[in-house]
C-alpha cells in the first residue's frame, strides 16, 4: 500500500509541477489554447493519442466489446490506429493547420463562423460542444472507481474530487501547453503500462498459446461457429463494424480532437505527428482490446446484474486483480493518466469555446484578451465541477439518462461536425443549408434514437450519423446557394511552385 500511494504522490507532483513550469506559456489566448500554435511532433502525437484513448476505452469498452467480439475486437484498435489516427493526420492535418491559421481561427465554432460567415453557426455549433462535451467529461471519471476501490480500498467520491482537483490546478495554471506536457508524460505511461499488463495477465493463464486454447473452447451465444471468440472476424461483424466506423471516424468531427492541428508547428511535423500517433494507436488501444479479448477467461469472477448480464465495467478490473502490488499500481497510474489527459483536453476545449464562441461578443461585448483568459480559467474550473458532480450524481443513483447521453455524444458531435468540417476545408462549394441540415441530423438522430430506440445500437446509430453527415453537406449543396471560399492556399510573395520544385527533381535525375 505504501509503494501504491508513493506511486500515486509522484505522478501528481510531476503534473502539478508541469502546470507551474509551463504558466508562463498561458499569458496570451492562443498561448493559453493552442500553445502559439508552435508544438512539436512528438508533443501533438502524444496529445492526440491521450485525448482519444480514456479509461472509457481501457475499462469499458475494452471490457465490453473484448467480452462480445473475442480477439476480434482487435479490430477496433487497428481501425483506430489507421483511420482515426494515420488517415486523420494526413488527409486533416496540413490542411486544417493552415486553414485555422489563414482564418485566424482558434475552435471548431469559430471555424464554421468564418468559414460559412454565419455568427448563428458558430453559436449554434458552441452550444453543441457545450451540451454534448460535459456528459463525455463526467463519464470519464467512470474508468476509475472499481481500479481505485480494488488497489486502495477508497470511495468512489474521494477517487473523482482527487482527480478533478489535481487537473483544475495545472489546466488552470499552464493552458494547453501544460496539457500537452503532461500528455506526453502520461501517454509513456500509458504505453509501458498496457504491455506489461498484457505479458501479466497472459502469464496467469499459463501463457499465450494456452490462452488462446481455453478461449477457443468457450460457446458464443446466438452462433454455431466453433472458436467463435478467436476467430478473426468475431461472432458479429456487422456490429463490430460499426464499432471500428464510430470509434475511428469520430476523431475526424471531434473538437478535442482536431484542436491539436490547429497547434502544431509547420512542415514536416505533422508526417511525423501521424506515424508516432499511429504508434501510439496500435499500442494502446490495439492492445487494450487484445486484453478485453481474453475476458471471457474470467467469466466466473466478473460481476453480473440481476439479469444475468456481465457488468462490463467490471471484466477488466477482475482481470488485474491478481496483479502484483507495483503492477498494479502502475495500472492505477494508467488509468489515472488516460482519464486526467482526456479530461485536461475536454474541459479546456469547453472553456475556450464557451468564452470565445458565445460570451465574447454576445453576453460581455467588450472583452480583452486579459479578460478572455480569465473567463477561460474561471470556466475550467465550472466544468470540472460540473462533470464531478454529473459523475457523483450517476453513480450514487439509479439516473440513466446521463449514462445514455455519454454513449451518444461522439456520434452526435462528431455526426453533426464531421461533413461540415471535411468538405469546408477541401471544397468551395459548400452551401449554408448544409451545415444546418448537418447539425439537425447529426443532433437529432442521435438523441431521438436514445428515446424511441429505432436502431438498436447506439454505436451504429452514430456511425450512421457520421457517413450521412459526409453524404448530405454535399449533396445539399447542389441544390442550396454556395458560400464562396477558395480553399487553395493563398501564394505569398517570393514563394516557391511546388509543381515547379516537383519539375526540378525530375530533371536532375534525368541528368
Amino acid at each position: 500500500m505504501v509503494m501504491k500511494i508513493c506511486i500515486i504522490l509522484i505522478f501528481v507532483g510531476v503534473v502539478v509541477g508541469v502546470g507551474i513550469y509551463t504558466r508562463q506559456h498561458a499569458k496570451s489566448v492562443d498561448g493559453f489554447i493552442l500553445g502559439g500554435r508552435n508544438v512539436g511532433p512528438w508533443l501533438s502525437a502524444f496529445a492526440f493519442g491521450t485525448s482519444y484513448f480514456s479509461a472509457v476505452i481501457f475499462v469499458g469498452y475494452a471490457g465490453q466489446f473484448g467480452w462480445k467480439y473475442g480477439l476480434a475486437a482487435f479490430w477496433i484498435g487497428i481501425g483506430n490506429a489507421i483511420l482515426g489516427s494515420l488517415l486523420a493526420w494526413w488527409v486533416l492535418g496540413p490542411r486544417t493547420r493552415e486553414m485555422t491559421q489563414r482564418l485566424k481561427a482558434t475552435t471548431m465554432p469559430e471555424f464554421f463562423g468564418k468559414r460559412y460567415k454565419s455568427k448563428a453557426l458558430r453559436i449554434v455549433s458552441a452550444a453543441i460542444i457545450f451540451v454534448f462535451l460535459i456528459p463525455y467529461t463526467a463519464s470519464v471519471y467512470n474508468g476509475l472507481s472499481r481500479l481505485f476501490g480494488m488497489a486502495f480500498g477508497l470511495p468512489y467520491e474521494a477517487c473523482v474530487i482527487g482527480m478533478a482537483l489535481v487537473t483544475c490546478i495545472y489546466v488552470v495554471l499552464g493552458g494547453y501547453m501544460a496539457t500537452v506536457l503532461n500528455d506526453f508524460i502520461q501517454g509513456i505511461i500509458m504505453l509501458v503500462g498496457i504491455i506489461a499488463v498484457i505479458a501479466a495477465v497472459l502469464a496467469g493463464q499459463g501463457g499465450f498459446s494456452e490462452a488462446i486454447i481455453s478461449l477457443s473452447q468457450i460457446p458464443a451465444e446466438g452462433t454455431d461457429l466453433q472458436g467463435a471468440f478467436v476467430s478473426m472476424f468475431g461472432p458479429d461483424l456487422l456490429n463490430l463494424l460499426g464499432v471500428v466506423v464510430l470509434t475511428s471516424l469520430g476523431t475526424w468531427g471531434l473538437p478535442q480532437m482536431i484542436t491539436k492541428f490547429y497547434a502544431i508547428k509547420t512542415g514536416p511535423a505533422i508526417k511525423q505527428g501521424a506515424i508516432i500517433s499511429t504508434i501510439f494507436a496500435a499500442v494502446v488501444a490495439g492492445g487494450s482490446y487484445f486484453l478485453g479479448g481474453f475476458g471471457r477467461l474470467f467469466g466466473d469472477e466478473i460481476s453480473y446484474a440481476a439479469n444475468g448480464t456481465p457488468i462490463y465495467d467490471s471484466i477488466i478490473p477482475t482481470m488485474l486483480s491478481g496483479l502484483p502490488d507495483i503492477l498494479l499500481g502502475i495500472v492505477v497510474v494508467l488509468v489515472l493518466s488516460a482519464s486526467m489527459s482526456t479530461l485536461s483536453s475536454l474541459v479546456l476545449t469547453s472553456s475556450s469555446t464557451l468564452t470565445l464562441d458565445l460570451i465574447k461578443g454576445n453576453i460581455v461585448k467588450e472583452m480583452g484578451e486579459r479578460k478572455q483568459i480569465t473567463w477561460m480559467r474561471g470556466l475550467i474550473v465550472v466544468f470540472v465541477l460540473i462533470s464531478a458532480a454529473i459523475a457523483l450524481v450517476q453513480y450514487n443513483s439509479t439516473i440513466t439518462f446521463i449514462a445514455q447521453l455519454m454513449g451518444i455524444s461522439w456520434g452526435a458531435l462528431a455526426g453533426a461536425f464531421l461533413g461540415p468540417f471535411f468538405w469546408g476545408l477541401f471544397s468551395g462549394k459548400i452551401s449554408k443549408a448544409s451545415v444546418w441540415v448537418s447539425f439537425i441530423l447529426g443532433v437529432g438522430l442521435t438523441t431521438s434514437n436514445m428515446f424511441i430506440g429505432f436502431i438498436a445500437s447506439p454505436i451504429n446509430c452514430g456511425a450512421i450519423a457520421m457517413l450521412l453527415s459526409l453524404a448530405v453537406v454535399p449533396l445539399v449543396s447542389l441544390f442550396t446557394p454556395k458560400v464562396p471560399f477558395d480553399v487553395k492556399p493563398p501564394r505569398t510573395e517570393g514563394a516557391i511552385d511546388r509543381e515547379y520544385v516537383s519539375e526540378l527533381k525530375g530533371s536532375a535525375s534525368e541528368l
